[in-house]
């Protein structure tokens, strides 16, 4: 009788199954990678390569639901006969054990060759990595795409019977990723706080109305134009600003828009080389030099009314609600300055809005807006349903509160320390986190 206790049973022809589960090791490894580097390269950097290579990453990740359909099944199938050859290789090898071996082995080679090396490597070469293997990895997914397809099928049914919506055109918005990214590198410090401040607001243009920057109309500046020549002469001279509106009958009632250098060529006609000299100034009519006036609706956004500005040569309008009755103005400066911060010159007259005590409180002016401080003290108060401070906190008192009132909301306490008739005019605020 003959017992057999050989434990390892070896034949020639083994070989090329071992070569065969070698070569889907290599293949699961070049899956993985590439749906890591495709999945990881930025647009904006694969754009800036303009290669062929990257052009065809650029054009995988515009249907990601294709391309890591693909990559996945080509992954799966890669792994799965892996892992069955591998079985029953080592089955034949080591008999009943051979199971136990190959689900060792393969988890290890899987796990370390070919899921956490590429992965690993292709994080650090993202870019370089996904137009490298844009081509080939283009191939695969042409090639799965039928079987994709089903699958994409099957998957967007069964999700909507659990009630999930899926929208395949559905993607992240460049607005929205840059915004992140932005948010993102500020904290941990590799962008300055003001940087962050300009490119956000420059891209929150779209996002904002002419409403939440205008002056209100009741901080306007207008001239009468029944006034006296000489009234408005002196008006204009005092006037920090180029452009003043120009009203009759009443202040609603805007007839035009005088600009300094006009005002000072039509007086400088009338005074100038002739023999009357001053007395001429009688006979000077402002709506002889006065623009027509140009009104926006209040909804209009940043964005549309700088666009406008440059495309009018222009850069003062005056804002209306939908009713037609004059809520403000705006000027291009206004708009600029929600990008870079204030700009002020020697005519500009100096506002203090913002003032910060020894105990750490913030002694605010009523009209200051919610992002003016939020940018100051990078804060995160909402400006969804007011634009200033004051109006902010009237909104969520429901009432108008009076002087010593204090509140606490949003993580902030907020006493009214001035008010001035129905106008929050000065407020203490104060961090609570």
């Amino acid at each position: 009788m003959e017992e057999t206790t050989a434990f390892l049973t070896w034949e020639p022809g083994m070989i090329w199954p071992m070569a065969a589960i070698l070569f889907l090791l290599v293949c699961s490894a070049f899956f993985s990678g590439s749906e890591t580097a495709l999945t990881a390269a930025n647009r904006a950097k694969l754009h800036g390569q303009g290669t062929p290579g990257a052009t065809r990453a650029l054009t995988l990740k515009e249907d990601s639901e294709r391309l890591i359909g693909g990559i996945l099944l080509g992954n799966n199938l890669a792994n799965i006969l892996a892992t069955s050859l591998a079985t029953a290789l080592l089955t034949v090898m080591f008999g009943e054990n051979g199971v136990a071996v190959a689900t060792l082995v393969m988890t290890l080679l899987v796990l370390i060759f070919a899921e956490v090396l590429p992965k690993t490597y292709a994080i650090i070469n993202p870019e370089r990595m996904a137009a490298l293997v844009s081509l080939p990895i283009g191939l695969v997914v042409r090639v799965l795409a039928p079987v994709v397809n089903v699958v994409r099928l099957i998957v967007r049914v069964t999700l909507r019977i659990f009630g999930v919506q899926t929208d395949p055109e559905a993607s992240i918005m460049a607005h929205e990723e840059i915004a992140e990214a932005i948010t993102l590198h500020a904290s941990e410090g590799s962008v300055e706080k003001d940087d962050r401040d300009r490119l956000l607001a420059a891209l929150d243009l779209k996002m904002r109305t002419v409403e939440e920057v205008m002056i209100h109309r009741r901080n306007i500046e207008m001239i009468d134009a029944d006034s006296a020549p000489e009234d408005i002469l002196t008006a204009c001279l005092r006037s920090p600003h180029t452009r003043i509106p120009v009203y009759r009958d009443e202040p609603e009632n805007i007839v035009g828009v005088i600009h300094a250098k006009d005002l000072l060529r039509a007086v400088d006609k009338l005074v100038r080389g002739t023999s009357g000299g001053l007395d001429n100034l009688s006979e000077f009519d402002v709506m002889d030099v006065a623009m027509e006036p140009w009104f926006v609706p209040d909804a209009t956004t940043l964005d549309d009314q700088m666009r406008a500005f440059l495309r009018r040569h222009s850069h003062f309008a005056l804002v209306v609600d939908e009713y037609g009755a004059l809520q403000g103005l705006v000027t291009l400066e206004d708009i600029l300055e929600e990008i870079v911060g204030d700009i002020t010159d020697e005519t500009d007259v100096e506002v203090d809005g913002l003032e910060r005590l020894a105990d750490g409180t913030y002694l605010v002016d009523g009209t200051m807006t919610i992002r003016d401080l939020n940018r100051a003290t990078d804060w995160a108060l909402p400006d969804d349903e007011a634009n200033t401070i004051a109006g902010l906190i009237i909104h969520e008192a429901q009432t108008i509160p009076t002087t010593g009132q204090v509140f606490s909301f949003y993580g902030y306490r907020f006493e009214i320390a001035e008010r001035a008739r129905n106008q929050l005019t000065k407020l203490r605020i104060r961090s609570l986190l």
